[in-house]
């Protein structure tokens, strides 16, 4: 994200939150349990975001806005997330129903702490994280990278070294250094380039003046999708109609918000996006930035065998090991 929020870093610290979490499970009341006591005809669900209220969430707020959550019989409580927050937590300790993750922090608490998560839907059908540089460095694929020095967050490198990996490229001939979401060095020349969310950053560079340049791990071949759609296999079992109803809802404020990426940002200037430090026109911006990102032939939110596929090679050369069935594709079929 911005520079004043480092999203990637507190992904390192899942696990352990994870851990203790699972310890307690049993003596927490499960908020699924609450959603099955319909109130005024509608189904209470909280959803635990993953960050701050930004661009990234824009189907969100329009179906929480324009009552699409209601029409589909649902209740919605949005839960904001931010550098503290751990979405898979709230799962565990009945806070959320339904959570947005990182898919790589989600299967390891599965694989690793046997947490009882299922990945239902996937809102990034590409994963925006990406490498950014200058427009002037000449810096276009992997293969510009070799002897270049390129700023990546720590909790990234095993990423990052898949992607080379991946295009015949040995680590060891690109520079890496620490990186501290701040593209200042970057404009400066200090570093050639640096790992960041591409729908963001790039903004961040405009407005210190500089043209930026940038592709995704992704279409470099490290193909894993972002913000997960997460939810427990109780709630699956025993809420899959509130659950379902929540999808359609979802998907439906999307292709609202894609409709004109200009139109709703502006609108909740005052509303969902108050107090966060960032512009309008940043906003604006990411909105824009990331439609093709989401949007799928195979339908927003959808997850095909390839997907998964794809997502479990990937993480498997950054060692984490995924299965088929921590997906559940039904939702879309």
């Amino acid at each position: 994200m911005s520079p004043l929020f480092p999203r990637p870093a507190r992904r390192a610290a899942v696990a352990l939150i994870v851990v203790g979490t699972i310890g307690s499970l049993a003596a927490c009341s499960s908020s699924s349990d609450d959603a099955a006591a319909e109130t005024d005809g509608l189904t209470p669900l909280t959803l635990q975001s993953s960050w701050i209220n930004d661009a990234e969430f824009m189907g969100y707020y329009i179906a929480q806005d324009n009552g699409l959550y209601e029409d589909e019989g649902i209740d919605l409580t949005y839960l904001p997330g931010g550098p503290s927050v751990i979405p898979e937590s709230s799962l565990l300790a009945g806070d959320a129903d339904i959570a947005i993750t990182s898919p790589d922090t989600t299967i390891s608490a599965i694989a690793d702490q046997d947490a009882p998560f299922v990945i239902i839907a996937a809102q990034y059908q590409q994963n925006p994280l990406g490498v950014v540089s200058l427009a002037s460095s000449g810096i276009d694929g992997p293969e510009d990278l070799v002897g270049k020095t390129v700023a990546v967050p720590d909790v990234n490198r095993l990423a990052f070294d898949a992607m080379l990996t991946i295009n015949d490229i040995d680590p060891s001939s690109v520079t890496v250094v620490p990186y501290s979401y701040d593209p200042t060095p970057l404009v400066k020349g200090e570093v050639d380039a640096s790992l960041d969310f591409v729908t963001n950053v790039p903004f961040t560079i405009s407005e210190m003046g500089e043209t930026a340049s940038s592709f995704t791990l992704y279409d470099a071949g490290y193909k894993i999708p972002n913000d997960t759609i997460v939810v427990t296999k109780d709630a699956l079992e025993n809420n899959r109609e509130a659950i379902a109803a929540f999808l359609k809802a979802t998907v439906a404020g999307w292709e609202e918000n894609f409709v004109d990426t200009d139109a709703y940002p502006t609108k909740f200037e005052n509303s969902w996006f108050e107090g966060t430090g960032r512009s309008i026109d940043n906003e604006l911006f990411f909105n824009k930035a990331q439609q093709p990102l989401i949007e799928s032939a195979d339908g927003m939110f959808a997850m095909t065998d390839d997907t998964i596929q794809d997502t479990i090679d990937s993480l498997a050369l950054v060692g984490i090991t995924a299965t088929p069935d921590m997906f559940d594709t039904s939702f879309f079929e």
